[in-house]
C-alpha cells in the first residue's frame, strides 16, 4: 500500500497536498480505492463551490459501493479533475495522481492539523 510522504491524510481516507500557488489538491488514498474496489463513476464539485471543513462535496461509486469524499478543509473549489468523467478506474491506477478536486484553503495553515504519512500508516495498520 502506497503512502507518499509528501502528503497530509485524513482519517476519512482523503489525501492533501499543498501547490506552489496556495491550492491544495485532494483525491482518495491507495487505501481507500483498494476497499472500495473497480471504480465506475466520479461525481466532482463544481468550481466555484464554497465549501465547509468536512462537507461531503464528491462521490467516488464502485462496483461495490458509493462513498462520498470529504473537504478536509474549508474554502472555495477551484478545479475538477474532470478526466475522471472518462476514465474513474485512473483512482485505480493510480490513487495519488488521480486527484479529485482542489481548492483555495480559507486557511492554509489548517493543512498541519492532518496526518503526515507515518501516522496514516499506522491507522490504516490498525483497521
Amino acid at each position: 500500500m502506497k503512502v507518499p510522504s509528501d502528503l497530509r491524510y485524513t482519517e476519512s481516507h482523503e489525501w492533501i497536498r499543498t501547490e506552489g500557488d496556495g491550492t491544495v489538491t485532494i483525491g482518495i488514498t491507495d487505501h481507500a480505492q483498494a476497499a472500495l474496489g473497480d471504480l465506475v463513476y466520479v461525481e466532482l464539485p463544481k468550481p466555484g463551490r464554497d465549501v465547509a471543513a468536512n462537507e461531503a462535496c464528491a462521490i467516488v461509486e464502485s462496483v461495490k459501493a458509493a462513498s462520498d469524499v470529504y473537504a478536509p478543509l474549508a474554502g472555495t473549489i477551484v478545479a475538477g479533475n474532470d478526466d475522471l468523467a472518462a476514465k474513474p478506474e485512473a483512482v485505480n491506477e493510480d490513487a495519488y495522481a488521480a486527484w479529485l478536486f482542489r481548492l483555495k484553503p480559507a486557511d492554509a495553515g489548517d493543512v498541519g492539523k492532518f496526518m503526515d504519512a507515518a501516522a496514516y500508516s499506522k491507522l490504516i495498520a490498525e483497521a
